[in-house]
């Protein structure tokens, strides 16, 4: 049977938006006792700000529509609640968070005709919750009602006490229903998940930390997918199993995450190469050797594999100036041989990037944060958001901006226009870059106990006063972050011109005593590149030595 048009058009969308990575640090496996969970919303061509759905009373009777989050296209409509919550971004006034990652699975499984993609799931579900239990019920209710359209997916589903992962896929074309599952991450562990099903068993009994959907085994079993026993059920391997690129491409991200806060991950690390089909896969959550920080995060998310065997600087990919990303798609042919790209952490299609800290101790309103940058994670400074504020910056909410238009006042253009820069040659200009984003980063941080101070005394008083303070808090350090952005992509075109270093003397480009601009440095060759080049041509490019 021929697929449908609008099947096609969902297994494109998949396999284009397949690129999405999740953290998740449970409250006694963090420094202060925060959980954290994190997101990189990576598709090329996406552009997307911070989104704001207001609190609200509805009506009975009142209706919602459904637009599809990816593509805008109105899949139907489903009754409102009585009562929805402030959601800013992906968290919500009482500290719930969802992230997500596309695994796809069993193309056959995709309803087309259902009214909910992952997308408005995940909003719904923010506007609809006070914790994390209650997002996926909300989350899984929902999806049986109405029916579930997008691929298989995986969600970080966390707030101030449970983190949680849940997958989810339809049951097919006018099914109107889910398989799923959701575990509970052990609070003194971490987790990640990167496009690839990893719910493999799980305790069927244990009903306090695992919640699953009445026919997830029942259903494998009905069309012909498995025959053990249901205590031996594997979800990924049932409805999704790795081949090399899920291995590769995306549970090496997980590796690599693991690989910070564990000295036994050398374990996994065939089955993150992807090549031996029958090596040991990696555990779904792991105990970490360290406590794990805000700083620790922020690296992760913006890891290229350093030091790994997954490292991108060995390669005539990296250019001169040993760049850790390479162009898309992640596979290219030569001689009518496939050959691949590393897919790190840290990739220049980001649309956005956030990092959620959640914290039981301090007044809701208070004590959720969404770390957030509108760029590649590795290329931004997280500016605080606050999972009280009810107003945008304008910088994450620009008016007359979008994909195929460009503002200067918008942080996405700006980003982007300052990483794009940055990228071809990385070595010799991204500590320019660096040093600007760190430096706000720590300002922000320096800021951080002073500013909770004032909001906690506001708080008793009136909660809506501190809720104003802190939304002014956070508008106002996005709009500097985008004028310092500004500034730094000034800085750069001044200081790099033409692959030349102009000299600096305390903060300033110096000039002449006649008031030019001083002679520039000309680095030259990375040595690396020089040897390289010497490597693949020989005598080529030798200087004579009897002229």
């Amino acid at each position: 049977m021929k697929k449908s048009i609008l099947t096609i058009v969902m297994l494109a969308i998949f396999i284009s938006s397949q690129a999405c990575t999740s953290f998740i640090v449970g409250k006694d496996a963090s420094v202060d006792g925060s959980v954290f969970c994190t997101y990189n919303a990576d598709d090329f061509g996406l552009f997307i700000g911070l989104c704001h759905y207001p609190a609200a009373k509805h009506e009975k009777g009142e209706m919602r529509f459904i637009y599809d989050w990816d593509t805008k296209e109105y899949h139907g409509k489903i009754p409102e609640a009585a009562e929805t919550y402030n959601v800013i971004g992906n968290i919500n006034e009482y500290q719930v968070t969802i992230a997500e990652t596309t695994f796809g699975g069993r193309e056959e499984m995709i309803d087309t005709t259902g009214i909910l993609d992952y997308g408005s799931l995940i909003y719904i579900a923010l506007q609809r919750s006070k914790s994390a239990r209650e997002a996926i019920k909300v989350m899984t209710s929902l999806a049986e009602t109405y029916g579930y359209c997008s691929a298989g997916e995986t969600f970080s589903i966390c707030d101030t006490n449970e983190a949680w992962i849940m997958e989810m896929l339809g049951k097919g074309p006018g099914s109107k229903g889910v398989v799923w599952v959701a575990v509970r991450i052990p609070d003194n562990a971490i987790c990640a998940h990167a496009n690839q099903s990893r719910i493999r068993t799980f305790n069927q009994k244990d009903k306090k930390n695992v919640m699953f959907s009445k026919d997830c085994i029942a259903f494998a079993r009905s069309k012909g997918w498995y025959g053990g026993r249901d205590e031996d059920f594997s979800f990924c391997d049932i409805y999704a199993s790795p081949d090399f690129s899920a291995r590769r491409f995306c549970e090496a991200r997980v590796w690599s995450f693991f690989n910070h806060f564990s000295d036994e991950m050398d374990r996994y690390l065939h089955y993150a190469e992807g090549k031996i089909k029958s090596a040991e896969p990696m555990p779904l959550w792991i105990i970490p050797n360290k406590k794990v920080s805000l700083q620790d995060v922020r690296d992760c998310m913006r890891d290229h594999y350093e030091g790994t065997p997954f490292a991108l600087d060995n390669d005539p990919g990296k250019g001169l100036w040993e760049m850790p990303y390479r162009p898309s798609p992640l596979t290219y042919k030569v001689d009518g041989k496939e050959y691949f790209n590393e897919r790190p952490i840290s990739t220049q299609q980001s649309g956005f990037s956030y990092i959620a800290q959640l914290r039981s101790w301090l007044p809701r309103q208070v004590g959720g944060i969404l770390w957030f940058g509108n760029d590649d994670g590795n290329m931004v400074a997280y500016t605080p958001i606050y999972c009280g504020n009810t107003v945008q910056p304008e910088c994450y909410n620009t008016p007359g901006a979008d994909a195929v238009t460009f503002s200067d006042k918008n942080a996405f253009w700006v980003c982007n226009w300052v990483s794009n820069m940055v990228y071809p040659r990385y070595s010799m200009m991204f500590g320019s870059l660096r040093q600007v984003r760190d430096s706000l980063e720590v300002s922000y941080d320096l800021a951080q106990p002073a500013i909770e101070t004032k909001a906690c005394e506001l708080y008793k008083d009136n909660p809506a006063e501190a809720v104003k303070f802190l939304n002014g808090y956070s508008n106002k350090k996005a709009a500097e972050m985008l004028e310092r952005w500004k500034q730094l992509a000034i800085y750069l075109i001044v200081k790099y011109n033409d692959m030349t270093i102009k000299p600096e003397e305390n903060g300033r480009f110096k000039r002449t005593t006649t008031g030019n601009g001083a002679r520039v440095m000309r680095p030259g060759m990375p040595e690396k590149a020089a040897r390289e080049i010497i490597r693949l041509t020989g005598d080529k490019y030798a200087v004579p030595t009897d002229n």
